[in-house]
């Protein structure tokens, strides 16, 4: 077996996942970071977590949220890259 970072993450309301092995299921993950970031995350348990960025340019993602599962599968994130011309 490979050598993994762990991921690992705390929710708003003070739980704690490890990623590491989680699915994403969707994702904009694009530089330069802000608003625009999310994850869609599937635990190896069956939790479904979103990452969001709260508008830090420091990190991808820096809140997390556990979601229900039909949540999860419809999530439509409300924010957007604006590309610099």
């Amino acid at each position: 077996m490979s050598q993994h970072t762990k991921y690992l993450v705390t929710t708003t309301d003070g739980q704690e996942f490890d990623l590491t092995f989680a699915k994403e299921l969707r994702s904009n993950n694009l530089f330069p970071f802000g608003l625009h970031n999310y994850a869609i995350y599937r635990t190896p348990e069956g939790v479904y977590v979103k990452g969001t960025n709260s508008g830090n340019d420091k990190l991808m993602l820096d809140q997390y949220e556990v979601m229900e599962e039909g949540a999860a599968q419809a999530y439509k994130h409300p924010h957007y890259r604006i590309e610099e011309e």
